[in-house]
């Protein structure tokens, strides 16, 4: 059965990536969720359907989950919660279970040493309406869920075209600095394609061997 997957946030850096790589190593038939449509170019239009949305919004939101069976989440904004909070709504309301949701390095002060005490300093490790505090209480949102949900906290981000990573798990100390785009982006089509063994499971992307007091590029 050729899976629907419903890309939230489908202008993204990440989601493009991500989209290349379902497209190339699936069959999969993309549903791509965006408030800027203008902006997706060289659409397939026998793979991929253009859907114009917010997520903020539950009438477009729950037109678009009925009719997926994958939702991979790649979304940035101050109100994260609450899209977690309609996200979860609407896979309850049309029992659809499985769920990728990209959050960030640093959610549940993981992150040791130097680079741990700079990431918390630039991101608001601790504080509960900073961008660390509104992406764990997002990402607390999921984990609450009985879904398949695999929650991917991205090192720092490159715009290098490779594909190198590693992860740790919830619990782990996180490691090395950074990460490309393109890696999370393989990862997430990965993790569709073959769903069990991340199923429930919480991990850290990262570049081997990056490790530092922060990532080297800044």
């Amino acid at each position: 059965m050729t899976k629907q997957v419903l890309i939230l946030g489908a202008t993204g850096q990440i989601a493009q990536h991500a989209i290349n790589a379902l497209l190339k190593n699936s069959d999969a038939e993309l549903l791509l969720f965006t408030r800027h449509p203008q902006h997706l170019k060289n659409v397939d239009e026998g793979r991929e359907k253009v859907i114009k949305g917010d997520t903020l919004k539950m009438d477009e939101l729950d037109a678009a989950v009925s009719q997926a069976d994958v939702v991979y989440a790649n979304l940035r904004n101050p109100e994260i919660k609450q899209q977690a909070e309609n996200i979860v709504k609407a896979m309850d309301k049309y029992g659809v279970k499985q769920l990728v949701w990209i959050s960030s390095i640093g959610i549940y002060d993981e992150v040791p040493g130097k680079f741990g005490e700079w990431n918390n300093a630039e991101l608001g490790g601790g504080q509960k309406d900073s961008y660390l505090g509104t992406y764990r209480s997002a990402a607390d949102v999921i984990s609450a869920s009985d879904f398949d949900y695999t929650i991917i906290r991205p090192a720092w981000l490159t715009n290098k075209d490779e594909v190198d990573y590693e992860t740790t798990e919830r619990g782990e100390a996180f490691k090395g600095t950074e990460v490309s785009r393109k890696s999370i982006g393989n990862f997430v089509a990965k993790i569709i394609a073959d769903p069990a063994p991340y199923a429930r499971k919480d991990f850290g992307v990262n570049k081997p061997n990056t490790d530092g007091d922060k990532p080297n590029w800044l």
